[in-house]
C-alpha cells in the first residue's frame, strides 16, 4: 500500500512458542501488543514469503522474519502549540526533552493539548517521525505525567527505528533517581518480577507470574538515608509500564507522594503536605545510547527538580 511504512522484525529465539501478537509487541516497544494485535487481524503482518499472518494467537517461530507495515499516518488533528520545551539534546535527527513534572506526552482521553507532542509539533515544525501514529508522532517511548526527567522523540522513521531497536535489546541506560519509603534492606540489589495489568484494576500495573506478563528487571542501589525514607538511584534493564514504582512497591518501599503504588504513615504524610507535594517521587536522571545515525556515544543528566530537592532537605536526618 503507498505511504505505508514496513518494519522488518527477526524475532529472537526467546520468542519462540509466544503468541505472535506478544512475540511482535516485545520486538517493537514503540508498538503496544493491541495496536499490534490490529495489525496482524488487518492483514499488515507477513512472514518471509509474503504470506499474511492473520492469527494474533499463532504460535511464534524461533529467528521468523516477520513484516509488519503500518499504514501512511493521516493528517494530525493534534494541534501545534508553543509551549516552552527544556531541551537536553537535539540535531536534525532526533530531540531529547526535560520534561517537567505535570507534562502529558502524547494526548489521550481528557488530555488533548498542552502534550509533549503538542510542543514537538510547534518546535520541530512537522520533523517527527510518524510510526508512532497520529497520536504519538516522534515518540520512541514515555514516561508518566507525573515523572519528571528526560525522554527522546525522533524527527524521522530511521532515527526512529534505530532508537527503537536499542530499547528492544535493553541497551539504553537508563536511570531514575527516586525517593522510597523506608529504607530498603540490603541497600542494593535487583527485583526481577514480571510486570502485567492487575486482576483487580486494569487500570494498574502489578507483578504477576512469569509468562502471564512481561518480564522486567530493576537494579536499584540507595544514595542517601532519609528520615522515614531514602533516595534511592534504579537503573532499568528493561523498559516497562510503571516499573520502578511497581517493583519498589513490591519490595515494600513504595514511592514517596505515589498515589496508586504507596501509601505513606506519618509522619513522612505531614512533610509531604506540608511541602504541597502531590506526585511520585520519582525523575529520569540519566539517558544514554547510542545516536542512531552518527554512532555516537550520547549520555545525557538531569538534575532533580526543586520539589524533590526540596523534599529530601526536608527528609534529612
Amino acid at each position: 500500500m503507498q505511504g505505508d511504512e514496513v518494519l522488518t522484525v527477526a524475532l529472537a529465539d526467546s520468542a519462540a512458542g509466544l503468541r505472535l501478537d506478544r512475540a511482535l509487541a516485545e520486538a517493537l516497544p514503540n508498538l503496544s501488543r493491541e495496536r499490534v494485535k490490529t495489525l496482524i487481524k488487518g492483514g499488515r503482518v507477513a512472514d518471509a514469503s509474503g504470506a499474511i499472518l492473520w492469527d494474533p494467537s499463532a504460535k511464534a517461530a524461533a529467528s521468523a522474519t516477520i513484516a509488519v507495515r503500518l499504514p501512511a499516518p493521516t493528517p494530525a488533528h493534534n494541534v501545534a502549540q508553543d509551549m516552552a520545551l527544556v531541551i537536553a539534546f537535539e540535531d536534525e535527527h532526533l530531540i531529547v526533552v526535560d520534561k517537567p513534572a505535570g507534562m502529558v506526552v502524547h494526548p489521550a482521553a481528557g488530555n488533548f493539548d498542552g502534550t509533549m507532542v503538542n510542543a514537538l509539533l510547534h518546535h520541530c515544525a512537522g520533523q517527527l517521525s510518524g510510526i508512532g501514529g497520529v497520536a504519538r508522532p516522534g515518540i520512541v517511548h514515555r514516561i508518566d505525567k507525573d515523572t519528571s526527567g528526560l525522554i527522546v522523540a525522533a524527527k524521522h522513521d530511521k532515527a526512529h527505528e534505530g532508537l527503537a531497536k536499542q530499547f528492544a535489546a535493553h541497551s539504553i541506560d537508563r536511570r531514575y533517581l527516586a525517593i522510597a519509603s523506608g529504607r530498603p534492606i540490603p541497600p542494593s540489589g535487583t527485583v526481577e518480577a514480571a510486570l502485567g495489568r492487575s486482576s483487580a484494576n486494569r487500570k494498574k500495573m502489578a507483578v504477576v507470574a512469569e509468562g502471564r506478563g512481561k518480564h522486567a528487571i530493576t537494579h536499584y542501589r540507595t544514595l542517601e538515608a532519609l528520615r522515614g525514607a531514602a533516595l534511592v538511584e534504579c537503573r532499568l534493564e528493561t523498559g516497562r509500564t510503571h516499573q520502578v514504582r511497581v517493583h519498589m512497591a513490591h519490595i515494600g518501599h513504595p514511592l514517596v507522594g505515589d498515589p496508586v503504588y504507596g501509601r505513606v504513615k506519618k509522619p513522612l504524610s505531614e512533610v509531604l503536605k506540608a511541602q504541597g507535594f502531590a506526585r511520585q517521587a520519582l525523575h529520569a536522571a540519566h539517558l544514554g545510547f547510542i545516536h542512531p545515525l552518527t554512532g555516537n556515544n550520547i549520555a545525557l543528566d538531569s538534575e532533580l527538580p526543586p520539589d524533590m530537592r526540596e523534599l529530601i532537605d526536608q527528609l534529612r536526618v
